[in-house]
């Protein structure tokens, strides 16, 4: 590990003993989630207002009000949906478009290898939802760079994919002078994290686009292990006083309207050619979800090793609050898919970073945290599951 980014593997507050959510699965071991005296998770607690505070009629009256505020008659573009082509963006971008009569630049950042579904969905989105798309595609040889210092000293291979997917779609907006733009869910608050936002419609991206909540670090370190200021441009976030002058908003999609993954699945496979997988994505039971990039497995598979939980959790545990299974279903599909190897794609990772499969092993084992984890002869074992077969359980 570089020693000037050892401050970055201690930024994880989370508790040494573990427990889950009594409703889902969600554990405390996921990064700023909060339970409460009955030990429901946060996740839960924002269902229930969801399903029995909120008016949605109101809220599309709002959108509305909003949307009126901003549309342009002019033939220029009046929002940016930031958007892979996948189920949730493509619907935002559709719904926009094509409900409400708006005229959206969708902005895409490009994975670091497209999977063929992947690019296919994009594709479709574009020419099937009819949507208007910028692809950007940042230099390889510098991604790779940014790609490798990421995994070995943050232990995330994703941070790069994440800076300029947060940052370039407002690079976009200053460019083009576009002063709204819409996320779809807020992922804080859908899955288990920061409250702060939770009843509001806008995001902070002052914050949030000038510091990762993940590493609590911002883009311009990586200046310090020799990329330059030109190629770290993509990654940066635009002029906070040129956003601020053309009355920058950025607002989530999920506050107007009830946000349920599975059902943007069945309306984007009607209404933009939205493909699902031929087969499960590794770590994980859904054949819908993160379909774009060949290493975006590793992203989720080092989520289980610092925190103990995986992708089959994540999509489980929405499942659960969305009614769909219970949490003795979601038991078993955590205990089968969570924590997956991702096998399928693993010799691409490691040519992709120049590192050798001891290498990969080394960094991966640096950052499985003493109470998550014990050796069990060779191997290691998680001490505590949510079904209980832990070892220390």
């Amino acid at each position: 590990m570089k020693a000037g980014w050892r401050y970055y593997k201690k930024g994880y507050d989370v508790p040494k003993e573990v427990s889950y959510c009594t409703r889902c699965v969600n554990t405390n071991q996921r990064p700023r989630i909060t339970f409460d005296e009955n030990g429901v998770c946060s996740a839960c607690g924002f269902s229930d207002f969801k399903n029995s505070e909120i008016n949605w009629t109101e809220r599309e009256q709002e959108l509305v009000s909003l949307l009126n505020k901003h549309r342009r008659d002019d033939g220029k573009y009046d929002c940016i949906v930031p958007s892979s082509g996948g189920k949730d963006s493509a619907f935002v971008a559709h719904m926009l478009k094509h409900k409400y009569g708006m005229n959206p630049l969708t902005v895409t950042w490009a994975p670091h290898l497209y999977t063929d579904i992947g690019f296919e969905n994009h594709q479709n989105h574009i020419h099937i939802g009819d949507l208007a798309n910028i692809l950007i595609t940042p230099p390889g040889k510098v991604h790779r760079k940014l790609t490798k210092l990421s995994f070995e000293s943050l232990g995330d291979p994703f941070l790069p994919f994440i800076f300029g997917q947060n940052n370039m779609p407002l690079q976009m907006a200053e460019t083009y002078e576009i002063p709204l733009v819409f996320y779809g869910e807020n992922s804080e608050v859908e899955y288990g994290g920061n409250m702060a936002d939770a009843y509001i419609p806008t995001r902070d991206w002052e914050h949030k686009n000038s510091n990762i909540l993940q590493s609590g670090m911002t883009p311009d370190k990586f200046i310090e292990h020799g990329i330059s200021q030109n190629d770290l441009a993509p990654y940066m976030p635009p002029n906070t006083d040129k956003l601020k002058k053309i009355g920058l908003e950025v607002h989530y999609f999920g506050y107007y309207y009830n946000w349920i993954p599975q059902e943007n699945y069945y309306y984007c496979v009607e209404n933009t050619g939205f493909k699902a997988n031929r087969v499960r994505s590794e770590g994980t039971y859904s054949k819908y979800a993160s379909l774009d990039d060949k290493l975006d497995g590793f992203h989720y598979y080092l989520m289980f090793i610092k925190f103990g939980f995986g992708r089959a959790t994540s999509d489980a545990a929405h499942e659960v609050r969305d009614g769909h299974i219970t949490r003795e279903e979601t038991q078993a599909l955590v205990g089968r898919y969570d924590g997956e190897f991702p096998s399928k794609f693993f010799q691409t990772f490691l040519q992709y970073c120049d590192i050798t499969e001891n290498q990969f092993w080394d960094v991966v084992d640096s950052w499985r945290p003493e109470h998550i984890w014990v050796k069990d002869g060779d191997k290691y074992a998680l001490r505590h599951k949510v079904n209980g077969g832990g070892i220390d359980d």
